[in-house]
């Protein structure tokens, strides 16, 4: 391992994290192919931290993430569930039967044809392992080269996209994807609604082994472990899947890292009661369950509320997003986890992920807020003393939790990551001898400037932050979503053509009392439910029970949050 890397190993469990994940893998792909290609040094994030080398039966070198992957039949599209890196083809056609052969025909699921473009040019896997991309179409460079066998494909909106895995760019290790066939992707019959039904699936031997096999192979290959990160939809029986899992990891790796990112849709409309409510009772128990096992857990979602009642979504000043679009709300979540994970995965002087958690976790508080500025409004005349000057006493980003507007909350401990901005842009530009406009001023590093305004903003608050000049890339097939105020940098103008392959952002996970108010009003809104009218959930394996014993644990942990309980208390 390049670095002395301390591995992470990565569990996708649902198919909104799926989206998230496939966007987070293209964007780490990108930030790689981009070193590789020009011939840089080991950057200031460590790949080895959530990749792994191996080697094909031809003797091939790849690169591949570290990553468990459990989804529903059906959600695979034209991607092979085995995968095609390590697959011998003149072994398979030199195996022949020799009796009778009956041949039944099944044609592949098409490609979406809004990524026909884009999967076009995905080039070869080259000598030395690499698989690389040639540069392609999306409105802001020249058009991908096509042959005259091929036309040109017409490019439908980007709402239908359907399924994830049509524009994962990366190559899986075959024993990442797990499959679960007993319920479906697609229809309305044979869906994985309730958290009971996801908590029975890793009870069956038949799952369970199956995973319990893939994480011996990854772990077992490790040479320092330092924990797991779990990708799990919140809102559908995923939920239960992530808390049978972190249970497991926390009997069998005891003392490693588990950080959890629970990840919600868009909004949601008033129209579907049944879906509402499940969405309301998987969220509470897994928020519960997994908070339970897990070092750290991180709602992540573009929506205004985790409750009932509909909120609109989030605002990006500089963003143009669909929120009905999980094509759309998977790359913003995907660009914010790229950011707020950088601790860990540093190539110098990393912060474990069990330090991390440590650092936020304190007297019972499990559960964080993420928040992000994409990308951080750095006007190109600017510094970053002058634009956090103009920000005042705002939160500088927008929140990503579904736990309301931060604004005159109190902030425990947070971890702030800012990253993708020039270093002459860190400090002051003023002449010697010019009055310093604010304290910023006078710092002489970026990291300096950086920790001063957090101390100014959260005096009280226990905070960790990193400075970092490596950008987010944005590159296809991440979305359209910059307004026309960006430069081809990502900095803020008021003419420009949008952004260009990379921005800079700004991330934070908070221990907040916002979770005070949004906890408590889960549990305040579960109270009102009439539970008899949603039998359908409890027959999926829930008792009255555990209801009564959610209630509790979601007001023990919203207690945890009370404005007034902080380290100097």
């Amino acid at each position: 391992m390049a670095g002395g890397a301390r591995e992470v190993l990565t569990l996708q469990l649902g198919h909104f994290a799926g989206f998230v994940g496939a966007h987070w893998w293209n964007q780490q792909d990108a930030a790689l192919h981009e070193r590789t290609d020009s011939q840089e040094q080991p950057g200031e994030l460590c790949p080895d931290v959530l990749y792994r080398t191996g080697r094909t039966l031809h003797g091939q070198e790849t690169y591949t993430p570290r990553l468990i992957l459990m989804d529903l039949k059906g959600s695979l599209s034209s991607l092979k569930q085995e995968s095609g890196l390590y697959r011998d083809k003149q072994l398979d056609a030199a195996i022949a039967w020799q009796g009778k052969l009956t041949t039944h025909k099944e044609e592949l699921h098409p490609k979406n044809p809004y990524l026909q473009d884009l999967l076009s040019v995905e080039g070869v896997l080259s000598s030395d392992g690499i698989w690389r991309v040639k540069s392609i179409s999306n409105g802001k460079g020249p058009k991908p080269l096509t042959t005259a066998a091929t036309p040109e494909p017409l490019i439908p909106t980007e709402g239908s996209i359907r399924v994830w895995s049509d524009f994962l760019r990366v190559h899986l290790h075959p024993r990442s994807i797990c499959m679960i066939q007993k319920y479906n992707h697609d229809g309305e019959a044979g869906r994985l609604e309730a958290f009971g039904q996801g908590e029975s699936i890793l009870k069956e031997p038949r799952y369970l082994e199956e995973l319990e096999d893939r994480l011996h192979f990854y772990v077992e290959e490790c040479d320092y472990l330092q924990g797991f990160q779990i990708l799990c939809d919140l809102h559908d029986g995923f939920s239960g899947v992530g808390a049978k899992a972190t249970e497991l990891l926390h009997d069998e790796y005891s003392g490693r890292g588990i950080m959890t990112w629970g990840l919600l849709p868009g909004p949601y409309t008033l129209g579907e009661p049944q879906k509402n409510i499940y969405r309301l009772l998987n969220t509470a128990f897994g928020l519960v369950h997994l908070s339970a096992h897990s070092s750290l857990v991180c709602p992540l979602s573009l929506g205004g509320s985790l409750g009932l009642r509909p909120e609109p979504p989030v605002n990006f000043p500089h963003l143009r997003y669909d929120a009905t679009l999980p094509f759309h709300c998977s790359a913003i979540l995907a660009t914010a986890l790229d950011t707020i994970t950088v601790p860990y995965r540093l190539y110098s002087s990393p912060v474990s992920m069990v330090h991390l958690a440590d650092m936020l976790n304190f007297s019972g508080k499990k559960v964080v807020t993420a928040g992000a500025s994409i990308p951080f409004p750095l006007g190109p005349s600017q510094s970053l003393p002058d634009t956090l000057m103009q920000l005042g006493v705002a939160t500088p980003w927008t929140p990503l939790s579904a736990c309301g507007d931060p604004s005159g909350t109190h902030c425990f401990a947070q971890s702030v990551v800012l990253r993708g901005l020039d270093k002459a842009c860190h400090t002051s530009r003023l002449t010697p001898g010019t009055p310093l406009p604010s304290l910023l001023h006078a710092c002489s590093t970026g990291e300096e400037v950086l920790a001063q305004y957090l101390q100014q903003q959260q005096p009280r608050a226990r905070s960790s932050s990193h400075l970092l000049l490596t950008p987010c890339k944005v590159v296809p097939p991440y979305p359209c979503l910059f307004s026309s105020s960006l430069s081809p940098q990502g900095l803020v103008l008021d003419n420009a053509t949008g952004a260009g392959e990379s921005i800079p952002v700004l991330g934070a996970l908070c221990s907040s009392s916002s979770l005070n108010r949004a906890l408590g009003d889960l549990a305040e809104e579960l109270t009102k439910l009439n539970l008899r009218r949603w039998a359908s959930f409890m027959d999926a394996g829930v008792e009255q029970d555990d209801l009564g014993e959610l209630l509790q644990d979601l007001r023990s942990l919203a207690q945890c949050y009370q404005h007034g309980d902080s380290l100097m208390d």
